[in-house]
């Protein structure tokens, strides 16, 4: 089983955000615990068919690519959000069924641990080179926020997807 805590080592805010969005990242990898590769691909909701257990997982590490690298430091949206169309809006989420949930979550670390050193380099009230999709220019604090909800919430979808796969519930 995952290791996971949302208690912070210490009290500053820094501290308590980060501790907060790794307890969210490891209650998601929790949920992939014991899925088989096949269940892994499938999507249990028939008018949601990008919604597979790869599918969130590869999701959750491009947003978070996407959102530190791509606007908070202004470098090149790289793997398959670069690719996005109107047409096909959530690629990392269509082409993660062509990847070994193990390779997906292997992944997604990597960029946690990205994610982890390039926060703790930068000020929580520093501005992103890029601005968000509203025109806004977030600082690093709304970002760590933001996918704390963001991972949270497809937490949740992890939940139902696999409860509806294979009948696991879990906190």
């Amino acid at each position: 089983m995952t290791e996971r805590t949302d208690t912070p080592p210490a009290w500053d805010e820094r501290t308590q955000l980060t501790t907060f969005l790794d307890y969210a990242r490891a209650t998601a990898r929790a949920k992939c615990e014991g899925i088989s590769a096949e269940d892994a691909r499938r999507s249990p909701l028939p008018d949601s068919p990008l919604m597979t257990v790869c599918g969130l997982i590869s999701h959750l590490r491009w947003n978070e690519h996407w959102w530190l690298e791509a606007v908070f430091l202004g470098e090149e949206l790289v793997g398959p959000l670069a690719a996005a169309t109107e047409e096909d809006p959530d690629p990392e989420m269509r082409t993660a069924v062509d990847v070994p949930l193990a390779q997906l979550l292997a992944e997604y670390e990597e960029q946690s641990v990205r994610f982890r050193k390039l926060v703790a380099e930068h000020d929580l009230d520093a501005k992103a080179v890029r601005s968000s999709r509203s025109g806004v220019h977030m600082d690093l604090r709304w970002i760590l926020l933001h996918l704390i909800e963001e991972t949270s919430r497809h937490n949740g979808h992890l939940d139902i997807v696999r409860e509806l796969l294979d009948g696991r519930t879990g906190q």
